[in-house]
Order: C-alpha cells, then sequence, then structure tokens
C-alpha cells in the first residue's frame, strides 16, 4: 500500500521504516530540509513540499500526519484540504486533543475526505518491537487501510484496534497517557525510597531486574526505569525537570468535566509543575508562617 508520511521526527521516522519493511511504499516529507537530509538513507522517497509529496502518490491518498499538536497539525490539514480530493484519507497520528479531532473529522468528511485519528503508543522500542495504535473514526475506512495499522502492530493480531467515531481514537491515547503519568510517578517515589535507605545499601538496579521476573508490577516502564538507574544509579547531571506533552492536562480536564476522580493522575501532573520550580513561593511561606507562628528557624538562600 501507499502512502505519505508527514513529519519525520523520532516516531514519524521510526513508523516510516517499519512501513518500508513491511513492504509498502512510503513518502515522506519534513519542512527542515536537514532532517530530510538525515533520513535520506533510510527512506528513499522524500519530497521538499506538500504539493510534490502529494503529486508521488497515486489517485488514492493516504496522507499520515505525524506532528506535534496544535498549529503544526493545524496548519499542515488545512494545507492538505486544498491539495487532497475526495476519497482520499488523512490519518493524524499525533497525539492531538480529541475535540480537534472531532473538528477537522467533520470538516474533511463535508468534502469526502476520510479521516482517522490514531493514538500511538510504542516510543523509540516501536520500531523494532511494534506501536499500539488506538484509531477513531470511520470503521469502512479504518478496514480499508487495516494492513497499514498491522504492519505497525507487535504483530497482525495484536496491538491495533478501531476503538469508535471521530476523536476516539485521540480520547483513548490521552486517558493511556495519564495512567502513564500515574505510573511513572510511583516508580519514581518508590526508587527513591530505596535509595534513601541508605543502611541497606540497596542496588536498585538488581532490585529492577528482580521485579521484571514475574512481579506484579512489571512492565515497559520498569525496564526502562532499570536501565536507566544502571546507567547513572545518581541521576547526578539530571536536573529532574520534568516535562508534560498536554495529555495529561487534557486528561485532568476531562475528569473535572466527567465528574469523574482521578487523584493519583492528577497529582502525578501537579508533581511534573513542581519540578519545574526553584524555590517555590509557597515552599517559602511555609517556612516563614512557622518562624511566625513557632519561631522556627528559616534557612536563608
Amino acid at each position: 500500500m501507499d502512502l505519505a508520511v508527514i513529519g519525520l521526527g523520532k516516531m514519524g521516522s521510526n513508523m516510516s521504516i517499519r512501513l518500508l519493511k513491511g513492504g509498502h511504499r512510503v513518502v515522506a516529507y519534513d519542512k527542515d530540509p536537514k532532517v530530510r537530509q538525515q533520513m535520506e538513507n533510510d527512506i528513499p522517497e522524500l519530497a521538499d513540499s506538500l504539493s510534490r509529496l502529494i503529486d508521488n502518490l497515486p489517485s488514492k491518498k493516504i496522507i499520515w500526519i505525524m506532528l506535534p499538536p496544535g498549529p503544526p497539525t493545524e496548519e499542515t490539514f488545512g494545507s492538505l484540504l486544498g491539495l487532497l480530493n475526495a476519497g482520499d484519507v488523512i490519518i493524524d497520528g499525533g497525539n492531538c486533543y480529541y475535540k480537534d479531532s472531532i473538528r477537522r473529522s467533520t470538516v474533511a468528511n463535508e468534502i469526502g475526505i476520510g479521516y482517522l485519528d490514531a493514538g500511538i503508543s510504542g516510543g523509540i522500542a516501536g520500531l523494532t518491537d511494534g506501536y499500539s495504535i488506538m484509531v477513531g473514526g470511520d470503521i469502512n475506512v479504518f478496514h480499508e487501510l487495516e494492513p497499514i495499522f498491522q504492519c505497525l502492530a507487535p504483530r497482525s493480531d495484536l496491538g491495533y484496534g478501531f476503538v469508535g467515531p471521530s476523536g476516539s481514537g485521540h480520547f483513548v491515547k490521552m486517558i493511556h497517557n495519564g495512567i502513564e503519568y500515574g505510573l511513572m510517578q510511583a516508580y519514581a517515589e518508590g526508587f527513591e525510597m530505596l535509595i534513601s535507605k541508605e543502611e541497606f545499601a540497596l542496588d536498585v538496579s538488581q532490585i529492577s531486574g528482580i521485579w521484571q521476573g514475574g512481579s506484579i508490577i512489571s512492565s515497559r516502564l520498569l525496564d526502562f526505569a532499570g536501565r536507566v538507574l544502571e546507567q547513572d544509579v545518581s541521576l547526578e547531571n539530571n536536573n529532574g525537570y520534568v516535562e508534560d506533552t498536554g495529555e495529561g492536562r487534557w486528561t485532568v480536564l476531562e475528569s473535572i468535566d466527567l465528574g469523574v476522580p482521578i487523584p493519583v493522575i492528577t497529582t502525578a501532573l501537579q508533581r511534573r509543575f513542581r519540578s519545574r520550580q526553584s524555590q517555590p513561593f509557597s515552599d517559602r511561606l511555609l517556612a516563614a508562617l512557622r518562624k511566625a507562628f513557632g519561631g522556627h528557624q528559616v534557612k536563608s538562600r
């Protein structure tokens, strides 16, 4: 099957390579010429503009967008509407807000263009291990393009699926990432407790390996934690600043709209905010209040 991939970040590049190895024809584009140059050996067909990308595809055009949410995806989507015809299909594989996906699907469908929102998980290991793919949209379009999803998944019968109408693919991925926030925070806190018990001199890398063998808390995330700790158990070169891509925030906002309590995910998101503060005002006020009512000492900066 012939398709185009727009956006050659790590995920887009790896997905393109996996599709090529699976026998699909991939024409790719990235607006950064340096990125295109870096991918010349891995992706033989690279276009230097959106219009040329479209021209290099057969009459049935399948376009997979792998771009950050917001303006990059929105602008590319708008440009594609002027280049595609009825019967063509856009797959949005970025981490986009599901309500934006619903809106884009409506706009595309009104002019006969198919639109699927695909939530994708797998990270760097997806190139070799395959990706988990959650697809929303028209089920008939999904079935038509199913060979693409089968190629990207770990197996043709595992790791991908149609989850519901437009927006549902990105909604499911949003919740997936919210769960990921909570899991990561739990591992981080647990390992900090292990390291803090200094009199035991625990080998946390070894412990992560023990837990991976049959433990209830074994997981790919735990495997990553073990690798990281094996390389640098102190993590001294890491300042602890933890970014978020937006999906954790959207999950918390959705929980408010639905009236569904998610205290673990919410706390994990707040903890990421906290990681970016240096000597936060709230802590300084707490110290000052303790001095005010109890005469407790305040450490100077």
